[in-house]
């Protein structure tokens, strides 16, 4: 897998993300392509008025969205925070004409929610589909998008996304430190050191 050092001295993202547009799609022919494609994370694929989007995620960006996805949960077991992982749930809005599914996604707490809290997004091949603004239509609370090596945090307020520095869903986490250990050779590897990191600190 291509180290973060690397990604962070290219222009671009590397290729690897297969990635297909359709245009002028009605909402009929959306869910006829999700039931098409079944019970499965893969494709991926997303509606913004009229348009589809499918990709066909590379090992790297199924390696990189697992990774955070692990180290999220290591944050809240050493937290102490009640979560539900989703993964790649189907969220849609027939009215809104908009569904997406992400890379990850979690609920925080006990009680019922019929968004997730937070959706991780790893653009790793740009696509082109502004998945915000899905998601802003949505309501889902909180999106963080990994672009090479980075992790740029969405959080919406009223009716748009606002970029901040600090996560409103894990307020406490620090995300410089945790992309910090996603370049290790093994996941096991970077939740052991991300936890024996959590825990130097208690």
């Amino acid at each position: 897998m291509t180290s973060l050092a690397e990604l962070r001295q290219r222009d671009e993202a590397p290729v690897g993300d297969q990635i297909v547009q359709l245009h002028g799609v009605s909402w009929t022919d959306y869910e006829r392509l999700l039931d098409m494609r079944g019970d499965h994370s893969a494709p991926r694929i997303s509606y913004l008025e009229g348009t589809v989007e499918i990709m066909s995620p590379s090992e790297d960006h199924e390696g990189i969205k697992s990774s955070i996805g692990c180290l999220v949960e290591v944050y809240c077991l050493a937290s102490g925070i009640e979560f539900r992982k989703r993964g790649s749930w189907t969220l849609k809005n027939r009215s809104m004409k908009r569904g997406v599914e992400p890379d990850e996604c979690y609920i925080f707490g006990t009680g019922r929610a019929d968004r997730p809290h937070l959706a991780i997004e790893v653009i790793w091949t740009w696509g082109g589909l502004d998945k915000l603004e899905i998601y802003r239509r949505l309501g889902v609370r909180e999106v963080w998008v990994w672009r090479r090596g980075r992790i740029q945090v969405h959080v919406l307020r009223g009716e748009r996304f606002a970029v901040r520095s600090q996560s409103k869903v894990l307020p406490g986490i620090d995300l410089d430190e945790l992309t910090g250990f996603l370049d290790r050779p093994t996941t096991s590897q970077s939740i052991r050191e991300y936890r024996a990191a959590l825990d130097a600190r208690r």
